[in-house]
């Protein structure tokens, strides 16, 4: 029996046990891809181009040669043009990986966002891949930003050291991207962790919660179960709390109109007919004016304190059976035969 039988019914075993519903996809192994399962090569050329920044040139001249070298392996041609600062991969004749030119071209893409070459050609592997995170356009203030990507770094890089080592992840925070290269798994937990960062969550709540999720994977009792009540939880708490202004300005309504100009003080004085009167007749206006100001001054001065010799009213007393309104008019006829009745009593009791 040769090798590739041998292998093609490993691969036959592995498909025939995941027939049914997949619980965990991560179990699942992918067979590797071959000469021998694409002969004919590929269709038609495809290429990619990809610039660098003129700093990286000097680093990408040196180990050109061995991308070059590392591409050949799958039958790539690689080429750079340092005139223009591109890098360009494409297929060829001999090319039978059709996701090789994927792989190629990330390559190059980390090559300009400043990886090395040891870390960036492993992308060409199969279990492993890169994802480049842009951070730019996840915080809006410039300030905070900066403090962010710091955090995400830590001090003396003491805090993406134990990312990487937690993902099996290699990871460069450059400028506004954050490039990582390893496992798919790994990957997807290095940008959670990055844009939570960026969301003002400190990366040490989910370092601490992928150590226990290590912890927990050892143990093969608890490798199936629901990790939820291990993992600890963290509140996001708002302690400061933004004073409401004074004074609320209520915004105007919106007209396309420019608001009028304002009339100068010339315009005034030829309103009011000022404008035309000589010096003397200015004065004389201006003395009058001050004049009939200090009238009215006095006026408004001597009735505030006339006001403090002013009697208060007082309230009138009243008896108690009496009623409130005296206004009325009192009846005389019903009075007079009430007095009459009063004294036929008294001259019969006598």
């Amino acid at each position: 029996m040769s090798d590739s039988e041998s292998d093609t019914g490993d691969v036959e075993k592995n498909i025939d046990h995941f027939n049914g519903p997949v619980e965990n996809a991560w179990l699942m192994k992918i067979p590797e891809f071959k000469p021998e399962d694409n002969p004919n090569g590929l269709v038609e050329e495809s290429s990619f181009s990809c610039l660098f920044p003129k700093y990286r040139e000097k680093y990408i001249k040196e180990c050109w040669p061995l991308v070059v070298k590392a591409l050949s392996t799958h039958n790539v041609k690689a080429e750079l043009d340092l005139i223009l600062g591109n890098m360009t991969v494409r297929t060829t004749r001999k090319t039978w990986d059709p996701f090789i030119i994927v792989k190629s071209r990330d390559l190059i893409k980390l090559l300009s966002r400043s990886v090395p070459f040891e870390q960036a050609v492993k992308v060409l592997e199969d279990e492993i891949s890169c994802d480049i995170i842009k951070i730019k356009n996840l915080v809006r203030n410039k300030e905070k930003f900066v403090k962010r990507r710091s955090r995400l770094i830590g001090p003396n890089g003491c805090t993406l050291k134990s990312l990487e080592l937690l993902t099996n992840c290699y990871v460069l925070v450059q400028g506004a991207t954050v490039s990582a290269i390893g496992p798919y798994k790994g990957l997807q937990c290095v940008r959670k962790v990055v844009e939570e960062t960026m969301k003002n969550i400190h990366p040490i709540y989910n370092i601490k919660a992928l150590m226990i999720k290590r912890e927990l994977m050892k143990d093969d009792n608890l490798r199936e179960e629901n990790w939820e009540r291990f993992l600890p939880r963290f509140q996001a708490k708002n302690t400061s709390k933004r004073n409401k202004p004074k004074v609320i300005k209520k915004k105007k309504e919106y007209t396309p109109f420019p608001p009028p100009m304002q009339e100068s003080k010339i315009d005034k004085q030829l309103a009011s007919g000022e404008y035309f009167l000589t010096d003397e007749q200015k004065r004389s206006k201006k003395r009058q004016e001050e004049v009939d100001k200090e009238k009215r001054n006095v006026a408004v001065q001597k009735q505030r304190r006339e006001q403090d010799f002013v009697a208060p009213e007082e309230p009138t007393k009243r008896s108690k059976g009496a009623e409130p309104n005296t206004s009325e008019k009192l009846d005389v006829k019903s009075l007079k035969s009430k007095i009459a009745k009063a004294n036929k009593r008294a001259a019969k009791s006598k």
